[in-house]
């Protein structure tokens, strides 16, 4: 069985743990065994050939991460190169008395056509290779590599916020958070290991010096006292011999430093560097239009290389106009719009020309219409796609479709939500910034347009792309349009939910339901109670914030209680009864206790006569006594909201519906319980009695 059978029925796991280690070996051997001029040749070869190969890889690389085995590649190219330097030395040192083609005819190749057998030729292009790569290249992706790996280290806080707020509001799935934090902490690791990579080529750089020096003066010493050649002779020989070797490991160390370089000043782009130098340098005819002139007019000076300049300049004009009768031609394309042909007479009016309002509307300004248009790379329609799968998921029922148009009325920055055709919320973005949230602790200001955040009201800026990575290292939350938009309107949905949920909606969850408990369904509609009350029901329950996914607990609790009383404020309230231990759960996690405020025996009693005299159960709450109550309450609130901590009120089951209604609006942070809806199993502590002149605190 020959080798090349061998290894084709390996693994190709086996293949790549074999590889590695292989290198590293016969790397360790060429420093130990004398290898044959030969073995050198080949060598040399492949570690060239191994460079531009990592060369062209870090040219057609999409994104820096996507070649992330480059700093562990970095330092074994380095190793090999420094291990072919060790055993070339032994060569030259060795045999160097009998010509120049003692250590193969790769270093001879170098030291006769390359230089020209000159070793004062030889030793000046040395000289400048290695100023090249020590001074220019290698010292500039070495400090590149360090402020990379400084800002992006410092911006990983801020990067995980934004994925964690995008995973909040729906835009990403839990799989494409774990991915884009995985990103995160590769691209951390990748600039660090670049950071110190850089270090081993300057450091071969400096060793490359080192060696030649080292060669020279060993080389006259051998050949002189040793070997008893004329001082001419040996350094003739010696001298081309060790620039030859110095010139063959120096072009792959420049070209490994140069793919540093490009590695590491790299902009992720859904093209190679290749592409983008072509679309972005040669994209304007202007600057082509105005370096042809240039060039021209320097071509017609008497004593210029006039012809060189003049083809130039007429090579930069015939592609400047090439380049702009090519961006022209979708203009005229687009002017060519057949007119629509013209109707006979007027059609007659049908019910078709009543058009619904829409459940969910999004109107933008026109300069907002490329958020919406996929061939501009606008996100926003995915990310409403993923609000709404996000939403439907959490709150039991599928959210509507969201209707976008564009608005001439709207200023061009303005977008507007609706629903049912009445604006329930709108805000001015820009399409040129980010905006940088300011999440309540922040190190440092920032230069923009201030504003508030659409969706929560909190301190935000509009900035520069140019400072996202700064404003996430100072702690700032920072978003794109598509998704101040998209949070906005989760927002707003999340807040509206009840408003969305009708009889279809409803209908629709009874159905799935009876698939699985068609026996429980039967008996609920219309039996027990009709659907109009299941329907208020749910209502209900979302405008308590409560998602009705376990639709079958609900249709139990209402099969149970619907026989003694159809009115839905009452049905809730036994559906809350039921949810005790997920509605705790939400608002306290796992925690054994749960701190909670109450209200004074009096003033409960005070509020239970009110309702008791108000019609349809309402309050007849006297005014001061109902600003009093709200204020002391907001107070509590905001002193908790401060401490990180959940607020919740808890009452007797027939006041918390009322309370409930009436402190939502202004203290949403806020949650109203009813005494029977905590679970037996969780301990409650009092931290405030609300209506004491002294209030309770422990």
């Amino acid at each position: 069985m020959d080798n090349t059978t061998f290894l084709g029925r390996l693994p190709a796991t086996a293949k790549s743990v074999a590889g590695v280690p292989a290198l590293v070996i016969i790397m360790l051997s060429m420093m130990v065994v004398p290898l044959p001029a030969f073995a050198l040749d080949m060598l040399f070869t492949f570690n060239i050939s191994l460079s531009l190969i990592i060369l062209l890889v870090a040219v057609y690389t999409l994104r820096p991460l996507d070649f992330a085995v480059f700093p562990s590649l970095l330092l074994l190219a380095t190793l090999l190169r420094l291990g072919l330097n060790v055993a070339s030395t032994r060569v030259v040192l060795m045999n160097g008395h009998e010509g120049p083609g003692a250590a193969g005819q790769v270093i001879q190749a170098f030291g006769d056509f390359v230089i020209g057998g000159s070793y004062a030729i030889g030793l000046v292009v040395f000289v400048i290779l290695v100023i090249i790569n020590f001074v220019v290249v290698t010292k500039g992706a070495g400090r590149v590599s360090e402020v990379n790996a400084r800002f992006t280290l410092d911006a990983m806080p801020g990067k995980q916020m934004a994925i964690d707020a995008d995973l909040g509001a729906g835009l990403i799935t839990q799989e494409e958070a774990r991915a884009r934090r995985e990103n995160v902490g590769q691209e951390a690791d990748f600039y660090g290991a670049m950071d110190g990579a850089s270090k081993f080529v300057r450091g071969d750089a400096v060793a490359g010096i080192l060696i030649l020096i080292i060669n020279i003066v060993g080389g006259l010493s051998v050949g002189t006292l040793q070997h008893g050649l004329p001082f001419r002779d040996a350094a003739q020989y010696y001298t081309l011999l060790t620039i030859g070797d110095g010139l063959v490991a120096q072009i792959p160390s420049l070209l490994l430093s140069t793919a540093a370089a490009i590695i590491v000043t790299r902009v992720s782009s859904k093209q190679d560097m290749g592409k983008q130098i072509v679309t972005q340098l040669f994209s304007s005819p202007r600057a082509l239009g105005v370096t042809a002139a240039i060039i021209g007019l320097l071509g017609i000076i008497p004593g210029m290389p006039n012809v060189a300049f003049l083809v130039l300049a007429a090579a930069a004009g015939g592609a400047a106009y090439l380049i702009d009768k090519r961006s022209r031609v979708p203009e005229e394309l687009s002017g060519e719009i057949e007119e629509p042909q013209q109707p006979t007479g007027p059609a007659e009016l049908t019910w078709d020309d009543v058009h619904p309002v829409d459940i969910i509307g999004l109107e933008l300004g026109y300069r907002l219409i490329p958020l919406v248009d996929p061939k501009q790379s606008g996100e926003l329609l995915g990310r409403i796609k993923g609000v709404r799968r996000k939403l439907s998921q959490e709150l039991g029922f599928l959210i509507h479709a969201v209707h976008i148009r564009d608005n001439l009325d709207l200023t061009p920055n303005h977008y507007r939500i609706s629903l049912m055709g009445v604006p329930i919320g709108q805000a001015e973005i820009h399409m040129d910034r980010d905006l940088a949230i300011n999440p309540g602790q922040v190190f440092g200001t920032l230069e923009g347009i201030r504003t508030k955040d659409p969706a929560f009201g909190l301190d935000a800026i509009w900035i520069g792309s140019e400072q996202r990575e700064l404003a996430q290292t100072m702690g700032y939350t920072v978003v794109d349009v598509s998704t101040v938009i998209a949070t906005h309107l989760s927002t707003l949905i999340q807040e509206h939910a009840h408003e969305l949920l009708g009889h279809e909606e409803v209908q629709q969850l009874l159905t799935v339901l009876a698939r699985q408990a068609p026996k429980l369904v039967e008996d609920l509609v219309p039996k027990t109670v009709p659907l109009s009350v299941v329907v208020r029901v749910l209502q209900n329950l979302l405008e308590d914030r409560v998602p009705i996914r376990d639709m079958r607990t609900i249709a139990e609790t209402l099969a149970e209680h619907g026989p003694r009383s159809q009115d839905p404020v009452v049905l809730c309230n036994a559906v809350r009864e039921s949810f005790g231990r997920s509605i705790v759960q939400n608002i306290n996690g796992l925690q054994a206790e749960l701190e909670v405020m109450t209200l004074s025996p009096d003033l409960e009693h005070l509020l239970q006569q009110s309702r008791q005299g108000g019609n349809d159960g309402g309050m007849g709450l006297e005014p001061g006594l109902a600003q009093q109550l709200h204020s002391s309450l907001k107070e509590i609130v905001e002193k908790r909201e401060v401490e990180g901590k959940p607020s919740v009120l808890v009452v007797t089951p027939q006041l918390r519906a009322w309370l409930a209604r009436w402190l939502r609006p202004s203290l949403k942070a806020l949650h109203v319980l009813g005494i029977n809806e905590i679970p037996d199993n969780k301990q409650i502590r009092v931290v405030s009695t609300v209506g004491q002149d002294n209030p309770r605190k422990r």
